[in-house]
């Protein structure tokens, strides 16, 4: 057995040891696209679902309120947000135009007949004659006493806040794979053909269904996501991914997944052909492998089977009678013992005394020494494998393009994280600018209580008197101090030296004497949009170099790692490839662009060890640590094997061996396995009950005792 599976394993070192690596794109490079790709979809279904949201939770506000004018509906929702392109309010029943600002909103794309029906209210894409594609989102608008309105707004298939890095472009593609929109680096035909052409490719592929397009028990993007490779010109290739909109939740679906949409990358990266291997090598490691397996089975040959063999056909001899010829005594260890046994027991066959010396043995290593021998030639070929040869961390090279991604995901990530806590601002300003004249705590509770239905950011939500009195409140109970009055920032962070930290944001309530709308942020929530793959450990740090959230384990307030100090003292977006004890891709993203969330002056950190990465230097170093680990395991499976089957049964039978010489005819012996050794043991046995016959065989069983008579 040893021998077959050292035999295998030097194949299996000349063949994946030896064997080239001429990938012209590293696997990681590839896998990275598709992260990109997962990226931007996550961003857009983000974009376009916040967009939906914030539409009708506007028009139910209103809806609950006293009735107002178009425009002033329309100017209420301008400045609150500033996402839609155009908006317009028209009345349902004549289809009248009542109010609009902004780009001319597509109104003949709406079917005013339809809108009893289930899905009449549902978002519509839009192809316009110049060729661009505009989303539609609709939301009714009805008081008593008054004809019925539509709130109509426009938005464009952009993607917020993704950074394309340096010559990347992007589109979004519907179903039929036709490209919606694109943006990034097209200036050439060749760009725009082969994005055209993913195109195509990524509708196809994300036609599938998101279980069946993965590995069975794989998880990781709920949606379907891939890469591509395209064209090469001289040493630069085209590579891409692709990503479904999907729900956060596995098997969910929100309004944007259910659009047929899916986005699609392109860059051009080095295709440069590099051999990283040597076959000699392998070549080298499968000989040194033969030469000292074959030293090591030698060994046990010689000193473990055939000494072993010859007991069993000595013993077998004996107990056939054949006494004539001396026993063949091994040399030294548990073998010569028991055929000193041996000889002593054929003599005592013969009718010799039992008290008489046998054949003195010669001192030599036993058969653990020799088990021990064995292993420490084995492990002489495995443990550099596994621990010294073709280690990647003192020569990898990172691609270049893993870096650029690392910081491009970055900065994406980091816009993601700023806009989410505006939009969270941006609803607490809607919620106070509409609140009106609701006066009662009931009243306010309601719209409180509607509003952390509709988003589910939010721990707490309160109305905070100028006197620093709750009015009324939803929620989790609120972490305010009695009597403090609103907060003039926007965003700040509270918390410190607690379990955890606690995010306000506040939007002053306009007549209502110094009164605010207060929201306090589950930190769970920001957590959960710093959870990508391909990124690595991700931290969102304070001006401070204080760790506020992050994707995995961490403590609130904790200083970040001290690797990050030099990227954090920059305070601009920036990735590097950190050497030393290991070797890493870290990159840093301050909060950029407007908004409430500017003042926090977060930053968003993540890095990741590049023995992660599917790099060929670390690819070559996993093979050979794979392939000592299957030697040692070899080597321990085998010898480990022969140390509980053979070798303690046979020390056992010399012991047993040696006392039957020396006289002892009480013992029974009993085989433990039926083998070899078992088959010494069967004989010593039948030699043990002929010993026993031995007396009565010369008295003939009729001698009296003396001083016994007769009858």
């Amino acid at each position: 057995m040893l021998s077959v599976l050292l035999l295998s394993l030097a194949g299996i070192t000349a063949l994946t040891l030896g064997k080239p690596d001429n990938a012209l794109v590293p696997k990681a490079v590839l896998t990275s696209q598709q992260y990109v790709a997962e990226d931007g979809a996550i961003a857009l279904r983000a974009s376009l679902d916040e967009s939906v949201t914030d539409l009708t939770s506007t028009a139910t506000l209103f809806n609950e309120g006293r009735p107002v004018s178009a425009d002033t509906v329309l100017d209420k929702v301008g400045n609150v947000y500033q996402k839609w392109r155009g908006t317009a309010v028209i009345e349902i029943k004549s289809g009248k135009m009542l109010a609009a600002r902004g780009e001319n909103v597509p109104l003949t794309a709406i079917d005013l007949t339809k809108l009893s029906r289930s899905d009449g209210l549902d978002p519509r894409m839009v192809r316009l004659e110049n060729g661009q594609t505009r989303l539609i989102i609709v939301a009714l608008l009805s008081w008593k006493d008054r004809p019925q309105q539509l709130l109509v707004a426009s938005s464009t298939l952009s993607f917020p806040g993704v950074d394309l890095g340096p010559g990347r472009a992007i589109g979004v593609v519907d179903s039929t794979g036709h490209l919606l929109s694109s943006h990034g680096a097209l200036d050439s035909e060749r760009a725009r053909k082969q994005l055209t052409s993913f195109a195509k490719t990524a509708a196809r592929k994300g036609r599938q269904h998101p279980v069946k397009a993965k590995e069975p028990g794989a998880g990781g993007y709920t949606g379907v996501s891939g890469h591509l490779t395209g064209g090469a010109a001289k040493e630069v290739r085209t590579v891409g991914g692709y990503a479904t909109l999907a729900a956060p939740q596995a098997g969910g679906a929100t309004t944007a997944s259910s659009l047929g949409l899916t986005v699609v990358t392109e860059v051009d990266v080095s295709a440069k052909v590099s051999q990283i291997t040597r076959p000699a090598f392998g070549v080298a490691a499968a000989g040194a492998l033969l030469a000292i397996g074959g030293l090591a089975v030698i060994v046990l040959l010689g000193t473990v089977q055939r000494p072993l063999i010859r007991l069993f056909l000595e013993s077998r001899r004996l107990t056939r009678g054949d006494l004539a010829r001396p026993v063949s005594v091994p040399r030294a260890g548990e073998a010569a013992r028991v055929g000193a046994a041996l000889e002593r027991l054929r003599r005592q066959l013969q009718g010799e005394p039992a008290d008489v010396e046998g054949p003195a043995v010669r001192k030599g290593l036993g058969a653990r020494a020799l088990l021990a021998v064995c292993a420490v030639l084995l492990l002489v070929w495995s443990v550099p494998l596994m621990l010294l040869l073709n280690r990647a961390d003192s020569a990898v090279k990172v691609p270049v393009q893993i870096v650029h991604d690392q910081n491009s995901r970055t900065i994406t990530l980091s816009d993601r994280v700023r806009r989410a806590l505006n939009e969270g601002h941006a609803d607490l300003s809607a919620v106070a600018a509409l609140i009106g004249d609701r006066t009662t705590p009931e009243d306010m509770k309601k719209v409180l209580e509607r509003t952390m239905q509709d988003h589910d950011r939010y721990e707490s939500v309160y109305v905070l008197g100028a006197d620093g009195e709750i009015l009324a409140r939803a929620g989790h109970s609120p972490h305010h101090k009695d009597g403090k009055a609103p907060s003039k920032q926007a965003l700040e962070v509270t918390g410190e030296g607690g379990k955890k930290p606690v995010v306000t944001a506040t939007a002053q309530a306009p007549g209502r004497g110094g009164a605010a709308v207060v929201g306090e942020f589950r930190i769970e929530f920001v957590n959960a949009l710093l959870g990508r793959q391909g990124m690595g450990e991700v931290r969102v740090v304070d001006a401070k170099g204080r760790v506020i959230g992050g994707d995995s384990g961490y403590i609130a307030f904790e200083k970040a790692p001290s690797y990050l100090n030099s990227l954090l003292a920059t305070k601009k977006a920036h990735a590097t490839v950190q050497r030393g004890g290991t070797v890493r891709v870290a990159a840093v993203a301050p909060f950029s662009g407007g908004g409430a969330a500017k003042s926090l002056q977060w930053s968003l950190a993540s890095w990741q060890p590049a023995s992660s990465l599917a790099i060929p230097e670390y690819s070559l170093q996993n093979r050979t640590v794979l392939a000592g680990l299957l030697g040692l395991t070899a080597a321990a499976a085998c010898l480990g094997w022969l140390h509980i089957v053979v070798v303690r049964p046979l020390r056992a039978l010399a012991g047993l061996a040696e006392a039957l010489a020396a006289g002892d005819r009480k013992t029974v012996l009993f085989p433990r396995h039926h083998d070899e050794v078992g088959a010494v043991v069967r004989s010593l046995e039948l030699i043990r009950q002929q010993l026993q016959g031995q007396p009565r065989k010369r008295d003939g069983g009729s001698r009296t005792p003396a001083g016994v008579g007769r009858n």
